[in-house]
């Protein structure tokens, strides 16, 4: 197995635990009104007074997770483009 066949397989498994990781982080954003956070507990979080501390980091991690996916995906694009793997 050539090093770019490892470093392929290195970022498609980081692209789907970033993926996953990323959705959950969707998920866990306060709701507007009637979204899925809603539906899956969005009454809690009004209630237990979350923070604008952690409404901030949670908006950071997921631009952060965000970028991540976007360069992973950009990266396998272009192997495959120039038939690197």
């Amino acid at each position: 197995m050539s090093a770019i066949a490892v470093v392929k397989l290195v970022l498609q498994i980081v692209l789907v635990l970033a993926s996953v990781l990323l959705t959950l982080l969707i998920l866990m954003h306060k709701g507007k009104g009637g979204g899925l956070s809603d539906m899956f507990g969005g009454g809690l979080t009004q209630n237990a007074g979350t923070s604008g501390v952690a409404e901030k980091n949670l908006n950071r991690w997921t631009v952060i997770i965000a970028l991540i996916w976007v360069a992973i995906i950009i990266a396998l694009g272009l192997m495959t483009k120039f038939n690197l793997v």
